[in-house]
C-alpha cells in the first residue's frame, strides 16, 4: 500500500472529535499532492496587512458564509479563492477534529488530495506565500520549541517548526501544527504528541 492509499483509507476509518459548543464556524483545508511515496502538505503565509494572523502559515479556509452549503464547501471555496486550486481539482478523502481557534472560532479541517502539478495561484490580498512541505519532514523533525495552550483544563504542548525554503523560513506553529500533527500521526504513524511537558 502506497502512502496515499493509507492516507486514504485511516481517513475513511477514522471518527474525528467533535467540539459541541455554539461559536462562529470556520472550514479549512489540508491539501496534499498525490505522490505515492512522497506527499507534500500545501501552506500558506497570510499577509502582513492582514487584520489577524498577520504573517502567520496557515491552511487555506476561512469563516462560514451563509451562501456557503456546508462547511466542505467552505473549505473548498476559500481554497480556491486563496490559492486558485478549483474545487473540482480536489477529492475531499476525510475530516481531522474539530479545532477552536485563538479568536473563539470552532474550526473544521477537511483533508483534500490534488495533483503534484496543480497551479498554486495566491491572492496577494490574503497571503504572500504559498509553499509545499513534504510529509516526511514532520517525520524526522525537531520542533523548534512547544507552546502550551489550555483547552478546558487540558494542557497541551503544540510544538512549533521551522521549514526552511529559498523563499526563507516558514514557522508551522499553533492551530495549524495542531491540524498537521493530527494528520501526520494519523495517516503516517509519525508518533509526535502534544502532550509533553512545556519548556
Amino acid at each position: 500500500m502506497d502512502l496515499i492509499e493509507q492516507l486514504v483509507t485511516r481517513l475513511q476509518n477514522y471518527t474525528p472529535r467533535s467540539i459541541d459548543e455554539d461559536m462562529p464556524e470556520a472550514g479549512i483545508l489540508v491539501p496534499v499532492t498525490r505522490h505515492p511515496e512522497q506527499p507534500n502538505i500545501i501552506l500558506t503565509r497570510r499577509a502582513q496587512h492582514m487584520n489577524t494572523h498577520k504573517g502567520q502559515v496557515a491552511f487555506p479556509g476561512g469563516k462560514h458564509d451563509d451562501d456557503d452549503e456546508s462547511l466542505m464547501h467552505t473549505a473548498l471555496r476559500e481554497c480556491h479563492e486563496e490559492i486558485g486550486i478549483p474545487k473540482n481539482k480536489v477529492e475531499i478523502v476525510g475530516q481531522l477534529s474539530q479545532v477552536i481557534s485563538l479568536h473563539g472560532i470552532r474550526v473544521t479541517p477537511y483533508v483534500g488530495l490534488v495533483d503534484e502539478d496543480v497551479e498554486l495561484i495566491p491572492n496577494l490580498d490574503e497571503l504572500d506565500s504559498i509553499f509545499k512541505v513534504p510529509t516526511s519532514f514532520f517525520s524526522d523533525a525537531v520542533p523548534k520549541r512547544r507552546d502550551k495552550m489550555t483547552y478546558k483544563g487540558m494542557a497541551l504542548s503544540v510544538p512549533s517548526y521551522d521549514f526552511d525554503t529559498e523563499e526563507g523560513t516558514f514557522e508551522i506553529w499553533g492551530l495549524s501544527a495542531i491540524v498537521l500533527v493530527e494528520l501526520m500521526n494519523l495517516a503516517f504513524d509519525t508518533d509526535i504528541t502534544i502532550f509533553e511537558q512545556c519548556n
